[in-house]
């Protein structure tokens, strides 16, 4: 595995967090390793450091102990390769939707990608390829090229907004270049925020909770057009959510944050095809590492780990595969469940999913949640 920055996305050793007012660390000894071009869901119940973590991440707050690299260097150095959207949107309440991807063109001249801003933005329909997308009106270079009189495009539309649409309306969902920020509904703030991350064209998207406010149509739309620039770009993307079915199919990494650190990281469906749900007559399962288990009079239901030394038994016992949802909260109940991660996330101090020698004694219903 290469661990000196090239493939490597995000890379942390022993990572901690405190803030003055908290009691407790907010981070403590949270090591990881997400290697570069996969699409990362960032779970854990409010409150386990998801924020914090992009934060430190983004170079916004600086960690207490511990180091964390980005694309293989510092965050600051990093800056103009990543693009960070925060939880609470913070955009200019006065400018136009228009104006503030114009600020976003000068910020990043570099890199900008007007036409994957406008997408996100305005909505995938383009009529108009003629309009001047910061401002200034080019309505008779359009009737020109088109041999007729056309309409004035509106000011600030990208490509394709124009004669074609109703006036006024991009497309439903879409954003009116006019429209003041200070205007926008939650949702619609968000769009201009991830229409911002994506017109930098980064190597590494940075997303805190994005689909809170979004609709359904606007998440769906959301999730194809991070698949997209991952397929087509190569963006490695990590987005954090605390609702796992939003991220579910989606994502091709997972990290579970729990207890301050990272408690499970890697593929799902690797993490998954680790662990069974074993039901049968209550019995001790000694010898296996159980993660989670609860009884009812003499039936037994368990979640156990399968990249043990020993394999799971079968003598009496119905075997099934969990899903994502039963896996992560399982691992959530137990705070004493060893840690997992798949060989290429491998968190310094953690169980490996190819050493795993932690045993728990688990016999009726004991191990039993309520």
């Amino acid at each position: 595995m290469n661990r000196d920055g090239e493939g490597t996305a995000l890379e942390a050793v022993g990572l901690g967090k405190r803030y003055r007012r908290r009691r407790g660390p907010v981070l403590q000894d949270c090591s990881f390793h997400l290697p570069a071009g996969r699409i990362c869901a960032l779970v854990g119940p409010n409150g386990t450091g998801k924020s914090t973590l992009l934060a430190l991440a983004a170079g916004l707050i600086r960690p207490t102990e511990g180091t964390l690299k980005v694309l293989g260097t510092t965050p600051a150095r990093a800056r103009e390769r990543f693009a960070y959207v925060a939880q609470a949107k913070p955009l200019p309440p006065q400018l136009t939707v228009a104006a503030t991807l114009r600020l976003g063109a000068e910020l990043n001249r570099a890199r900008w990608d007007r036409e994957a801003a406008e997408r996100i933005a305005y909505g995938p329909v383009y009529a108009n390829p003629y309009a001047d997308p910061y401002g200034e009106e080019s309505g008779s270079a359009y009737g020109d090229m088109h041999g007729e009189a056309a309409a004035d495009p509106v000011p600030g539309v990208g490509p394709g907004v124009g004669p074609n649409l109703v006036p006024g309306v991009v497309r439903e969902g879409g954003l009116h270049p006019r429209d003041r920020i200070r205007s926008l509904s939650g949702g619609q703030r968000t769009r201009v925020a991830l229409a911002l991350a994506f017109g930098k064209r980064p190597e590494l998207m940075l997303l805190d909770e994005p689909m809170a406010d979004l609709d359904p149509l606007a998440r769906r739309e959301l999730l194809g057009a991070l698949l997209g620039e991952a397929a087509e770009h190569g963006t490695t993307i990590v987005m954090s959510s605390h609702v796992v079915a939003e991220l579910e199919g989606v994502c091709d990494h997972l990290f579970l944050m729990g207890g301050g650190r990272i408690r499970l990281g890697g593929d799902p469906e690797q993490l998954l095809a680790a662990h069974t749900l074993l039901t049968g007559p209550a019995r001790d399962l000694s010898g296996h590492t159980v993660v989670e288990s609860h009884g009812t009079g003499r039936q037994l239901t368990a979640l156990i780990r399968t990249d043990g030394p020993n394999s799971p038994p079968t003598d009496g016992w119905e075997t099934a595969a969990p899903s994502l949802e039963e896996l992560l909260l399982a691992h959530l109940r137990n705070p004493e469940a060893p840690d997992l991660f798949t060989e290429e996330t491998g968190g310094t101090g953690t169980a490996d999913m190819t050493d795993v020698t932690d045993v728990t004694d688990v016999t009726g219903e004991e191990n039993a949640r309520p």
